[in-house]
């Protein structure tokens, strides 16, 4: 049984020094190759913390990109209708329109940061071949597809 163990331990060594995300203009990277946001999503699963910070950013950058939509929607209306009609114009969509603008300037601030964050945890995490890092980390899992074992190192 221990020499399994360790056949286990030695065979999945190569596999936890293969997957190092760097980020280029927004897009995301694996050896040279783009990924998408969902398989970055996937490869950070293996760390919760930098998981969270990730999913954290993109729910910042969802609901900012959603109040500057709806607010130059808002403000194009308001002045088609200004323009084609006898109007007043700026009304008070025109007004709630650049509120929404304002407002998502500090929802989309920290997005960033925090993503470039959450890669570099995720890289720290991963052993660098020679490092002095020793832990070792056996656990038992369970998940929608079944039961396994789990070994960190």
């Amino acid at each position: 049984m221990k020499k399994i163990i360790l056949l286990v331990c030695l065979f999945s060594t190569f596999l936890t020094f293969s997957q190092q995300i760097s980020i280029d203009k927004g897009k995301y990277y694996v050896h040279g190759k783009q990924i998408s946001s969902f398989q970055t999503k996937k490869l950070l699963a293996s760390n919760l913390k930098a998981l969270a910070l990730f999913k954290e950013a993109k729910s910042k950058e969802a609901l900012g990109g959603f109040l500057i939509g709806i607010g130059i929607g808002l403000t194009v209306s308001d002045l088609a209708m200004g323009l084609l009609s006898d109007k007043k114009y700026p009304s008070a969509l025109t007004y709630a329109g650049i509120g929404s603008i304002v407002i998502s300037i500090p929802i989309l601030s920290g997005r960033r940061k925090k993503i470039v964050e959450a890669i570099d945890m995720y890289n720290k995490d991963k052993n660098i071949l020679g490092s002095t890092n020793n832990t070792f980390d056996f656990n038992a899992i369970s998940n929608q597809n079944g039961f396994g074992f789990q070994i960190k190192f």
